[in-house]
């Protein structure tokens, strides 16, 4: 096993990752990726629109072949050729940029070296790179993924830069929390500093008192692994200011207010949204982006001591506000509200925050969508329009101001929770809300994880929404 604290990003003393900066790309690729070698298998992209008349052009003996293995075309299927020009890969495509198109072959295609034929867009790659993922930290894999060159006429960097965030982003979810504790979490982010020259602070335990983060420190204070707060900047502090928030629950186990069995099976994800803030910043920094940027990471485990906070107490929180809880199974927003209201007083030009909140998100919109809340419609509309040229799907969810009143308190300012069943992630997301009041800000509620294997999407830790929103600030930022 490894040092407790050790990161996932010191691929010197750990070989369970593969995360490279952009410098050691040309030397060191991430799983699925090669140099380009002429006795690679060319992949040749074939449109569904024109699939039958491609079909008609083959010679007979090709055509059959392809008919047994019931070829037709559509996107992401493939079947194996050979003729005059010898043997080769098809792939069915919509003509979309999607990265299940290529993203199920990883892991379908024998091992060995591959090169496309087809001229793609980067996404595909991209997709590639996400089905090639495998999480070996703890287990020897079966096999190996496929291996693909990445052709000149793509933008090699950001195709290898957001796969190693994916990749980073992932392992991060998938290490359990005897692995993952809130001084892992930090360790990782002081990696990320040293990586990209940013500046790293970590409140740890009783000084998060000194900080007024008593809703942080109360959550994570009867864990032995003491709560934190780890701040990284990093950029011109002239140019937009992004501030993105993660929360950091490494362990769930409800609290006092205790989970049963079953809820607590995967609750190692529940540091998911901190995974995918960490991600998100990853991609940036090696990206290089005209912002500033604050990644803000509250981390805590939420266990059971005697010292463990109680329904009924009332905590003090960075904004002033006071807060009763109801429940102590609603603890992620307690973290995110100090580390929200710190990130709102700097005044950013944007705030984003990823959360495995609730579960009324999962069954308003499901697993595989991440459900957003937003405050600016323009900014709301711009990143369903990020998402949807990703394939990274997020679904707008309402700011009903008039269910407030389900957060009122006889004896404080507020309730972490509300009583009633319905609207469940609109009251967390309202909750929030009271700590940015009229700041830009975007809230994401997401699962975190991957129930199923999908061509791209491997079963396990996932970085929902960050796709969506990298590509909104290379769309809003890049010129």
């Amino acid at each position: 096993m490894t040092n407790q604290n050790a990161s996932i990003l010191d691929r010197d003393s750990l070989e369970y990752a593969r995360i490279f900066s952009p410098a050691v790309l040309m030397d060191n690729l991430p799983r699925g990726f090669c140099e380009f070698s002429p006795t690679s298998t060319p992949i040749s992209l074939i449109a569904a629109s024109d699939a039958m008349s491609w079909l008609g052009t083959l010679e007979n003996e090709a055509q059959v072949w392809l008919k047994r293995q019931g070829f037709t075309g559509k996107s992401g299927q493939f079947a194996w050729i050979e003729d005059t020009e010898g043997p080769r890969v098809v792939v069915g495509w919509d003509g979309q940029a999607m990265p299940s198109t290529l993203g199920g072959l990883p892991i379908k295609l024998p091992e060995g070296q591959y090169h496309l034929a087809t001229e793609v867009d980067d996404d595909l790659l991209i997709g590639w790179g996400m089905g090639a993922y495998q999480f070996t930290r703890y287990k020897t894999v079966d096999r190996e993924p496929a291996q693909v060159a990445i052709p000149d006429a793509n933008n090699r960097n950001r195709i290898l830069n957001i796969v190693d965030a994916i990749t980073l982003g992932r392992d991060l979810i998938n290490t359990p929390a005897a692995d993952m504790a809130p001084s892992n979490i930090a360790a990782e982010i002081d990696a990320l500093g040293e990586r990209f020259d940013a500046e790293c602070v970590t409140t740890v335990g009783d000084a998060l008192l000194d900080d007024n983060c008593g809703a942080i420190h109360a959550v994570g204070r009867a864990a032995e692994d003491p709560p934190c707060l780890c701040k990284l900047t990093w950029g011109d502090p002239d140019n937009p200011r992004i501030s993105i928030v993660g929360k950091g629950v490494t362990f769930d186990s409800g609290g006092l207010d205790l989970k049963p069995a079953s809820g607590m099976r995967q609750m190692k994800k529940d540091m998911g949204g901190a995974a995918t803030a960490i991600a998100l910043a990853y991609a940036i920094m090696a990206q290089r982006l005209p912002v500033f940027l604050t990644l803000l990471i509250p981390a805590a485990e939420n266990a059971v001591a005697g010292n463990a906070f109680r329904p009924g107490d009332i905590l003090s929180t960075h904004k002033g506000l006071t807060v009763e809880i109801d429940n102590t199974d609603a603890e992620g927003r307690l973290l995110l509200c100090d580390a929200l209201s710190i990130a709102a007083a700097a005044e950013p030009d944007l705030i984003i925050d990823f959360a495995t909140l609730t579960g009324s998100a999962r069954s308003a919109v499901g697993t595989e969508i991440a459900a957003m809340f937003a405050m600016s419609d323009d900014i709301a509309a711009d990143l369903v329009t990020a998402g949807n040229k990703v394939a990274d799907a997020v679904w707008r969810m309402p700011l009903h101001s008039s269910y407030n009143y389900m957060l009122d308190s006889k004896v404080a300012d507020l309730v972490n929770s509300a009583a009633s069943p319905y609207a469940g992630s609109v009251t967390a997301a309202l909750f929030l809300q009271r700590f940015v009041e009229d700041r830009n800000w975007v809230h994401f509620d997401i699962m975190a994880f991957n129930t199923r294997n999908r061509p791209g999407h491997p079963e396990g830790g996932e970085v929902m929404g960050m796709r969506t929103v990298l590509k909104y600030l290379e769309d809003t930022y890049v010129t």
